[in-house]
């Protein structure tokens, strides 16, 4: 029970009558301990209530609480440990349980102002029994986040770390990346201090908590000032290793936040050379969808240097050669958008991507040719292309794609047939389709696009400078 045998120290295991208490009894009898005049006696079934919090049920802890509280808030005393530590490890211990209700009953009860001012106030061990005790409480609750920063809870934290550097400082650093989910937290982290702490979390604390803090850093990178600190302060080779070794999650959250970083011109390079090439190369070829999205995004970008293009097409004909569809049809998509660059075109050619696009072309899965006949389509817009398209046997396949039931694919197809109809050396060997009325489908749409284009090019030569300049508000 609660307030039994006094002398069971808190560390000591729990035995099978315990396990087996009535725990409203048990309730009734610590109201009674903390009713009555000493303090050795209050601290000792705290601790215990602390020690059996997994065992309790939690309507029993939620009543427990106000208890706690109101503990924490009497005046301090001299005595080791003080009544306030052992309410301290206790909420703590209940913050923990469960999933977060319990932590929610704790943030409403006007508990954490006290643990604030507190921490303000002590030294020790007492002092590392709260940083605790806040932890707990953070990581659980996004509520309870609010509340501490509202009173003031991000600077105390700061101030904390500037001057931790035993134990305690993984709990603050864990307690920093839980608050900078927080867009008030963010929007002023950088001018109190907080950005190399940030990027310290993300490199040293728990998985959970680094990928907190890699969400943050990548909020907080879209700017390109901030960037530019981040990368001063070492992010990139800790974005890469979580990318390298976190669970499937926080790669997405390290993948996201790699590419905000790599979208500048002048990180392109660091961050391939840093080892990000294979790894999005894995993440194109996970379970995730989302990891698909975004290792695509990066390849795109990450692509604007040759020699990263180079990189990126190696792995995407090795990915195309695997056996998994959906990696192959995003591979094909990547593919797609390298060779609308200018130099990525013989890249793609050079790479030998051209015969197993048009294999996959002829067997590979619906979504697997729609996305290979999108890449073939591009890639005949280059004369160096088409000859290799057509020697891989890409035309007959082309024409009989025009009776395909997908428009996706009759469109593709037939954008790639005009290209060729417009090559010379090439313009015999598709005479056949000439009539067709997909074809010509086709053919009258892009005609229509080009003299579109045109069109804008010519209006936008007209514009004279005052016209870009002007301003709709100040005229």
């Amino acid at each position: 029970m609660f307030g039994g045998s006094m002398s069971t120290p808190a560390h000591q295991g729990i035995s099978q009558k315990e396990k087996n208490m009535d725990w409203e009894e048990s309730l009734h009898i610590y109201e009674k301990v903390i009713a009555c005049e000493s303090e050795a006696l209050k601290i000792k079934a705290t601790l215990r209530v602390g020690r059996l919090s997994n065992l309790a049920p939690d309507y029993v802890l939620a009543r427990t609480v106000p208890i706690l509280v109101e503990l924490l808030r009497s005046p301090l005393n001299s005595s080791s440990p003080s009544i306030q530590e052992a309410a301290a490890y206790c909420l703590s211990r209940i913050a923990r349980k469960g999933d977060g209700s319990l932590t929610t009953i704790i943030g409403q009860s006007g508990v954490l102002p006290c643990l604030l001012r507190l921490l303000s106030e002590s030294q020790g061990r007492f002092r590392r029994v709260l940083i605790k005790c806040l932890w707990a409480i953070v990581i659980c609750s996004s509520p309870c986040r609010a509340i501490v920063v509202r009173n003031g809870g991000l600077e105390i934290v700061l101030n904390l770390l500037a001057s931790s550097m035993d134990d305690t400082r993984r709990y603050l650093l864990e307690t920093l990346s839980s608050l900078s989910l927080l867009r008030e937290v963010r929007r002023v982290i950088i001018s109190f201090g907080g950005l190399p702490l940030l990027v310290e979390a993300a490199r040293s604390t728990n998985m959970v908590s680094r990928a907190r803090a890699a969400q943050a850093i990548g909020l907080l990178g879209v700017t390109r000032r901030v960037r530019q600190m981040l990368v001063d302060l070492g992010v990139i080779p800790v974005l890469i290793e979580l990318l390298q070794e976190g669970d499937t999650s926080t790669k997405l959250v390290a993948g996201n936040a790699l590419g905000i970083i790599a979208s500048h011109i002048d990180y392109i390079l660091p961050v391939a050379q840093a080892g990000a090439i294979p790894l999005f190369a894995e993440l194109l070829q996970g379970s995730e969808h989302l990891g698909r999205e975004i290792a695509e995004d990066m390849f795109c970008v990450l692509a604007v240097a040759e020699s990263n293009a180079i990189s990126i097409s190696q792995h995407l004909v090795r990915i195309l050669q695997g056996d998994d569809d959906e990696s192959k049809a995003a591979a094909a998509d990547v593919l797609w958008d390298l060779s609308g660059y200018k130099h990525s075109v013989s890249i793609v050619r050079n790479s030998g991507a051209i015969p197993i696009l048009v294999e996959l072309l002829q067997h590979g899965s619906d979504d697997v040719r729609e996305k290979v006949s999108g890449a073939v389509a591009q890639l005949s817009y280059d004369e160096g292309d088409r000859v290799a398209l057509a020697d891989a046997g890409v035309i007959p396949l082309l024409i009989n794609l025009l009776q395909d039931e997908s428009e996706e694919l009759k469109d593709n197809a037939a954008e790639a047939l005009i290209n060729f109809s417009e090559d010379p050396l090439q313009r015999e060997r598709i005479s056949e389709i000439f009539d067709m009325p997909s074809f010509q489908n086709m053919q009258n749409r892009l005609v229509q696009i080009r003299a579109s284009d045109e069109h804008t090019v010519r209006s936008l030569r007209h514009m004279s400078i005052e016209q870009f300049t002007w301003d709709p508000v100040l005229g």
